[in-house]
């Protein structure tokens, strides 16, 4: 699979965004309506509707962010508080961080790679911020092997080690996978077993369930708070998350 272009959610020409506006809003009042309106009446609600927003094209961003919230809330049903709970020692940041910022990433993934810089100022901007790293392992042929050797290295307490050697290489070839660990400081023999262990494939698997269930058809893909943003959305974004996650 080729890595998506980086793209903010929600990103629609001005027409879709007011016909999605007038669909939502005409529906809303159709339903509120519907026991009193009589026949043909919707069309005529459905118009009014479509005046105001000609005349008052000011609130539509309001209304495409009322969307984009009811459309993360219905993405992360029942599965939010399990994203927010790490891979043991798949963390950046502060592992006790009151603030939770979930990436599904791949080592493969140039876009990820172009966004450490930006996750390690807002680490640093942000003390109490953890960031859990869920790895979704589809750009490359040898991504799920360094994915698996990144939970093995978690398993030992040096996945920030290899996290930063494996980006720092740009590539997931064996060789590449096989010099991060050793840079890293790995047991070897060890992270080699627990790479080919029952708890890894399940992580791996549970990761690409929640990447459906998310729209995420490639990486990086973020969640913080109620919030699902996916690509490479740089710094402002996240920035601008994280700060409505601690005020809610």
């Amino acid at each position: 699979m080729s890595e998506p272009a980086p793209r903010s959610k929600f990103v629609f020409p001005a027409a879709a965004v007011a016909l999605t506006a007038l669909g939502a809003l005409g529906g809303w009042a159709y339903e509120r309506q519907r026991g009193e309106l009589g026949p043909g009446q919707k069309q005529a609600v459905e118009q009014v509707v479509r005046n105001y927003l000609l005349e008052h094209p000011e609130i539509l961003p309001e209304v495409v962010e009322k969307l984009r919230q009811k459309d993360s809330q219905k993405q992360l049903a029942g599965i939010s508080d399990k994203l927010e709970v790490p891979y043991p020692g798949a963390v950046l940041g502060n592992p006790q961080g009151k603030i939770t910022l979930v990436e599904f990433s791949d080592f493969a993934c140039g876009y990820c790679r172009a966004s450490e810089p930006v996750l390690k100022e807002l680490i640093a901007q942000n003390p109490d911020l953890k960031i859990v790293i869920r790895h979704l392992p589809v750009i490359a042929p040898t991504s799920p092997a360094a994915a698996a050797m990144g939970l093995a290295a978690a398993g030992q307490g040096k996945y920030v080690a290899f996290h930063d050697a494996m980006f720092a290489a740009g590539r997931t070839d064996p060789a590449s996978i096989e010099a991060a660990a050793q840079s890293a400081g790995l047991d070897m023999a060890r992270a080699r077993a627990e790479a080919q262990a029952p708890q890894v494939r399940a992580e791996l698997e549970a990761n690409m369930a929640y990447s459906r269930q998310l729209g995420f058809d490639g990486t990086p893909g973020w969640v913080v708070g109620d919030q699902v943003l996916v690509g490479a959305v740089g710094k402002e974004a996240l920035a601008k998350a994280i700060a409505a996650a601690r005020k809610s």
